[in-house]
């Protein structure tokens, strides 16, 4: 990630020395409160979210890493997603920690391009991902008896990877675009972290083009949404028909935790991005950007492993595993 990130740098800061005469040399956040005084009863939950999405999804990953019977394809793309999350939040939730109790709630011009780039290319990545999970649950529910024959562990390295690949090229040129561009003035970003288009509004120049290509994203939401929601209504189609009562909960309870994060992703991503009007009142603007940044991946690690009789069990046995190794190290 580190190796990555300089690479990005280095691509970025060549535009801008060579294409942007930019007078704005870092870019200032308007969307945080401004009581000083309470600005702790801010700061402390927001650690303490942060703090227990990194926990949660990093116990999902070893969990799932440490317990060969977990070595499946479904809990290998959970694990996969729970590492996205991690990146994800921290390419956005620690600067927010520092802005609450900085008093020039500031972000550099490289540092802003680097957020929103590694911000909507692990949301791009996650979202890729679900879709596979989608159509992985699609496949094991409605046609089980090739299962094993689809979904091999080839096909499903091959997947992971693939997602994470395009996840992080797709949004690359337009990052490299809008780095091109100048910016003189003004440097306040009206959101509490640099997103696309609040960021394309301060720039001296027509961004059209840009634009069109954040409808080009648009669609490929909606298209996404609809490849999934069409795959688990045709999966719950197939188990309402299981005769049996065992059956058809032990179904559900599977698909169960990824229609809940689907319809958490997918809702809060619909929220911010998919909107009826340009201009939503700054309040509201600043409440959908917590859900999406940090309510949505707060209940992640509670749908994969707290409503998950396996995953409980693997979490266990990870504990006991530690616990074994700091006797035998004593």
């Amino acid at each position: 990630m580190d190796h990555l990130s300089r690479l990005i740098q280095v691509a970025l800061l060549g535009n801008m020395e060579s294409g942007n005469q930019s007078t704005v040399t870092e870019f200032i956040f308007t969307g945080f409160p401004r009581l000083q005084d309470g600005i702790l009863l801010y700061f402390f939950p927001l650690l303490f979210i942060y703090t227990f999405i990194i926990i949660g999804n990093l116990l999902i990953f070893s969990a799932v890493r440490v317990d060969t019977h977990l070595h499946n394809p479904m809990y290998n793309f959970i694990s996969l997603f729970s590492f996205l999350e991690i990146w994800y939040t921290t390419a956005t939730i620690p600067k927010m920690l520092s802005n609450l109790i900085s008093e020039k709630k500031a972000i550099s011009m490289m540092g802003c391009f680097l957020q929103m780039y590694f911000f909507h290319s692990l949301g791009n990545s996650e979202g890729i991902l679900l879709t596979t999970m989608a159509i992985d649950r699609y496949v094991a529910i409605c046609n089980p008896l090739r299962y094993q024959m689809i979904m091999t562990p080839r096909l499903c390295t091959q997947l992971s990877a693939g997602s994470c690949i395009f996840g992080f090229l797709i949004l690359l040129p337009e990052i490299v675009m809008i780095s091109t561009l100048p910016f003189c003035g003004p440097n306040q970003i009206h959101q509490i972290f640099c997103d696309l288009v609040p960021v394309l509004s301060l720039a001296c120049t027509d961004t059209s083009m840009i634009l069109i290509e954040d409808v080009i994203h648009a669609v490929t939401i909606i298209i996404t949404f609809l490849i999934i929601a069409l795959s688990y209504v045709r999966i719950v189609t197939v188990i309402l028909r299981i005769p049996s009562s065992e059956g058809r909960q032990k179904a559900f309870s599977t698909c169960a935790g990824h229609l809940m994060g689907f319809l958490i992703f997918f809702g809060s991503v619909s929220l911010m991005y998919l909107r009826f009007s340009d201009t939503y009142p700054p309040v509201l603007d600043t409440a959908i950007a917590l859900m999406f940044t940090v309510l949505a991946p707060f209940f992640n690690p509670i749908i994969y492993s707290l409503r998950n009789k396996d995953m409980n069990n693997a979490i266990k046995k990870l504990f006991c595993f530690q616990k074994v190794l700091n006797k035998s190290g004593d």
